[in-house]
């Protein structure tokens, strides 16, 4: 038995934040309705086709979810949500724009005067209240207000993370907090609100540079692929045109790097680089003996080296690179969920060996006229819904 089997969440969710949350729900074992508008369904379902016509982001995040479609803005929609929830739901979750589930109906105390044992999950860009509640809010202007973007890049030019980080960390903090409340309702028997911020889940996810810059000191610079505050902590290029990425730590792990992999030991001792704080501030320099050595060694050369060495070494993957990772095939970490395209891959959640739920990824309102039968609407009902396009 999985750990979440016989709970039920009903989810109001688009793009990333909530469709992530609730997905690994699935994962566990909790049954997941996802509530779709009719016609379109989530709009992540239209960002791209490159998952044999479906798109990337969807086919990642709503796998073993149940599809439902409900025009939530017709009466009787709007009938049919309520019901679903007051009737079925253990969880719900929803980031809609800014009030819209209270407008709903689906608001933690309206829901919890009727059912006490509801758990109500909001995701939001800024959270509930506060002068940022209203504002529209998607991955890119979080990592932006966040600071994110200014610590990350080049010295010439900012940068966003490239996977929706921000969508990603609310996300995370949406599970987490919903498998507590489900914990602390086993002792009280009572759910609650829950009301994540992508702004405050980000800003968790960026302290060190905000500690860093404490009290007005300077952020940590723009550098790139190399560690602002750590040196040698980076990609560097070897002489067949390659890169290798690499990282030191401690003053032992130094002292290794120049005898092994620099063949210069006098540089252990040299005052230039005496401590990781002044490697930062003479990083030019060093960065200019490395590219000396590694300049006339081939990738696999300098890799040998730091192996040599046991200094921390990596290779710079592609995407394709990464779905053929030796270490992924031999930690059997693959596996395949079904789609409306066929069979594809899909990674075992980090942690877990065999024991999640991996359905698969439904089609736009492929369960709605079962769910719509388990709540007690005739098949005459459920035809005139969708004679009316509520469904």
């Amino acid at each position: 038995m999985l750990p979440l089997e016989g709970l039920t969440v009903v989810t109001l969710e688009h793009a990333i934040a909530g469709p992530f949350a609730t997905r690994q729900l699935a994962d566990l074992g909790a049954r997941v309705i996802k509530i779709e508008r009719p016609g379109s369904g989530d709009f992540a379902r239209g960002y791209d086709h490159r998952v044999r016509g479906l798109a990337s982001h969807f086919v990642w995040t709503n796998r073993s979810k149940e599809s439902v479609t409900l025009d939530v803005k017709h009466p009787d929609g709007a009938a049919a949500l309520q019901r679903l929830v007051l009737e079925k739901a253990d969880v719900v979750v929803q980031n809609l724009a800014p009030g819209a589930s209270t407008r709903l109906g689906l608001g933690y105390e309206r829901l919890a005067a009727q059912k006490p044992g509801i758990i109500v999950c909001d995701i939001s860009g800024y959270g509930s209240d506060g002068p940022y509640r209203d504002k529209k809010a998607y991955d890119l202007l979080i990592q932006s207000e966040a600071g994110f973007v200014s610590v990350t890049g080049t010295p010439d030019e900012p940068s966003k993370a490239g996977p929706s980080i921000a969508d990603i960390a609310a996300g995370m903090y949406a599970y987490t907090n919903i498998l507590a409340a489900l914990l602390q309702r086993e002792h009280t028997g009572r759910g609650q609100h829950i009301d994540v911020s992508m702004l405050e889940s980000l800003t968790e996810w960026t302290s060190y540079p905000l500690y860093y810059a404490f009290e007005g000191q300077p952020p940590p610079p723009r550098t790139g692929s190399s560690h602002a505050t750590i040196y040698p902590y980076g990609s560097f290029a070897t002489g067949d045109g390659g890169s290798v990425v690499m990282g030191l730590q401690n003053e032992r792990e130094w002292k290794a790097f120049c005898e092994v992999v620099l063949r210069r030991p006098e540089l252990a001792d040299d005052p230039r680089f005496a401590g990781n704080a002044a490697r930062v501030a003479e990083r030019d320099a060093l960065k200019k003996v490395i590219d000396d050595v590694f300049g006339v060694l081939t990738t696999p050369q300098v890799l040998e080296r730091l192996e040599a060495a046991r200094i921390a070494n990596a290779r710079l993957n592609t995407m394709h690179e990464v779905w053929e990772h030796p270490q992924l095939e031999a930690r059997d970490r693959w596996r395949e969920v079904g789609t409306s395209a066929g069979t594809v891959p899909a990674l075992l959640p980090p942690g877990s060996r065999t024991d999640v739920r991996m359905d698969p990824v439904p089609s736009l309102g492929e369960h709605t006229d079962a769910v719509l039968a388990e709540l007690g609407y005739d098949a005459a009902e459920i035809r005139a819904f969708h004679d009316a396009a509520v469904v």
